[in-house]
């Protein structure tokens, strides 16, 4: 990977002032808004949380390139997108380098303690414990951020974590200003967060009442962890007194975590799974992500129909996709999980043989019973408040990063002394086989509780290249949970199949279907008569309660790069240079 010559780590109290005054309040504006897409020459960073993308900009503006402003961006969101964005949890990074022609994922997933069982989720009378699952310290996964961030940077950045980290740290200790997108998700987390007395010290104030729009919140328990990040490395994470407060707030939350957890923590550097779309090269995250195998799969059966002619969102185009979404999920309740626990059969998954035996099961006027479909190979959900960032530099790399605590502000617990608030990724595995998760979806044996494991995630970070190149052409992905996999999948086929500008396909109302419960769910913005067409067909329509996703997309064009941020979400921010 071109590495730019690496800047001074040593920087003057005055510009470490200066630039806390430039993030601290940055124009929160949302430029996919409007129908065109943001442009930019040389590099480009979408994000959920504009402090974070400026810190990314930024961060190219120095020479650093998508890995340098990627890691910067991570470690930034864990201060300004707190219900999302951290270093208590886990995710997916997707890399290109350019000059190797070179595609990758890093696997920093949470795992499993040592000590979790298959059954630890159960009553005595065989029921699944929910809070146990997902408000206790059970719920902790052994977090991979920091690790997973660390390892990218040392691998592929071309900055010290030093540099990386500054930003962050000087967001955290002289404080950002609350957004009213903050102080909403804060109220609406209060009651979970106030029941942990180090949560309640960190996100309210001393009397108990809310940070409100327009306060200044700081955070110096995240900065001295930062800072400390900053001298050790990962080392000041997995090991010593930051690690023994971690340990310590989920065992008195009736965890099992050890300090030998924490210390054994591996990322994994895996092959990203691969496909193609009407010509167009894909990449997306391999297993224990199911995203990149079922866009892939789904993608394969569409390649069967002529989408363009039977047009965007009309109700033949919503049908043959919703048909297609529900073989995927349906495979995904069977054959998905962790690759270093099971044989994973993703080849067969993405076989385009596989997809056209497929597509003849799918009638084009008839939606069938999700009831009569069932995993096809024979012998819910993470919560919205997961986050999403995309990056490239002006050397042609590019970096597709989704991470998540799991739930907003994930468990709720804050470690006290440190900042960091813990996942509640444990409730991604499947507490009991064939037991809906929190938000519907259905897991199977691969997916069962077991020490040292990673839970199965659908979280799709996802690279599209131009035809007959090596050249990316897309980068995107999303939030969103089970609605991850659909929502990038739609992106894909806005700018493919119908021509879309990166604005148009990002601002498209979306829809979705896991397969169970057999509900076709549809943003706002479909006409009475599609709706009335598709009822037709046989599909039990439901209208979201909430957005589907915040995508974060960059698109090539001739003439450079163009982005474009959710509108979904509050304070989103695509930027470039």
């Amino acid at each position: 990977m071109i590495k730019p010559t690496a800047l001074s780590a040593v920087f003057s109290f005055a510009l470490i002032w200066i630039s806390c005054a430039v993030y601290a309040s940055p124009p929160i504006i949302n430029q996919a808004s409007l129908a065109q897409p943001v442009w930019a020459q040389h590099g480009m960073v979408a994000t959920q949380e504009a402090i974070a993308t400026q810190v990314g900009v930024d961060i190219l503006q120095q020479g650093g390139n998508a890995v340098d402003a990627a890691v910067a961006v991570g470690f930034a969101l864990a201060v300004t997108l707190p219900r999302a964005g951290n270093l208590g949890g886990g995710g997916f990074m997707l890399v290109h380098l350019a000059d190797e022609n070179k595609t990758l994922a890093i696997d920093y997933r949470e795992m499993a303690p040592s000590l979790a069982h298959r059954d630890m989720f159960l009553n005595a009378d065989g029921s699944v414990d929910k809070n146990r699952s997902r408000f206790s310290g059970l719920a902790v996964g052994v977090p991979g951020t920091v690790k997973g961030l660390i390892t990218a940077l040392q691998d592929y950045g071309s900055m010290t974590l030093q540099q990386v980290l500054l930003p962050a740290i000087q967001l955290a200790e002289y404080g950002i200003t609350v957004t009213r997108d903050l102080d909403k998700s804060l109220k609406r987390a209060e009651q979970r967060l106030k029941r942990w007395p180090a949560s309640a010290e960190v996100y309210f104030h001393a009397d108990g009442s809310n940070y409100k729009n327009g306060e200044r919140f700081r955070q110096p328990d995240l900065a001295a962890t930062l800072k400390q990040l900053a001298r050790a490395g990962a080392d000041g994470f997995y090991h010593g007194q930051t690690a023994q407060r971690i340990v310590q707030a989920v065992q008195q939350a009736g965890g099992s975590m050890t300090l030998q957890d924490l210390a054994d923590y591996r990322v994994k550097i895996r092959q990203p799974v691969l496909g193609t779309y009407r010509g167009y090269p894909i990449a997306s995250m391999p297993p224990p992500s199911s995203g990149g195998t079922h866009i892939i799969q789904i993608l394969n059966i569409m390649e069967k129909y002529d989408l363009t002619r039977s047009g965007h969102n009309s109700a033949l185009t919503v049908h043959l996709m919703a048909e297609a979404m529900k073989h995927a999920y349906a495979d995904r309740s069977e054959y998905l999980g962790d690759p270093d626990f099971n044989a994973i059969p993703v080849a067969e998954l993405t076989d385009k043989h596989y997809a056209a035996s497929l597509a003849k099961a799918i009638h084009p006027a008839m939606a069938r019973d999700s009831g009569s479909i069932k995993p096809g190979l024979g012998p819910l959900y993470e919560s919205p408040q997961t986050t999403h960032f995309s990056v490239v530099d002006q050397w042609g790399n590019a970096v597709s990063n989704t991470y998540t605590l799991n739930f907003s502000y994930g468990s709720g617990i804050v470690a006290a002394g440190t900042g960091v608030l813990l996942n509640n990724e444990m409730d991604d595995f499947s507490a009991k086989p064939g037991v809906p998760n929190a938000y519907g979806l259905i897991g199977g044996e691969a997916n069962a509780v077991e020490a040292r494991k990673r839970p199965l995630s659908s979280m799709s970070p996802t690279f599209v290249f131009k035809p007959d190149s090596n050249d990316i052409f897309l980068v995107t992905g999303s939030p969103g949970g089970s609605r991850i996999i659909t929502t990038t999948l739609q992106i894909i086929s806005n700018v493919i199949d119908h021509h879309m500008n990166i604005a148009e396909a990002t601002q498209a109302p979306r829809f979705h279907h896991q397969w169970l419960p057999d509900k076709l769910t549809l943003e706002k913005g479909f006409s009475a008569d599609t709706i009335h067409l598709l009822e037709q067909k046989g599909h039990q329509i439901e209208a979201s309660r909430w957005a589907m996703g915040s995508t974060q997309s960059l698109l090539k064009s001739d003439d450079g790069w163009t982005g474009a941020s959710d509108p979904r979400q509050a304070g989103t921010l695509t930027a470039g240079y």
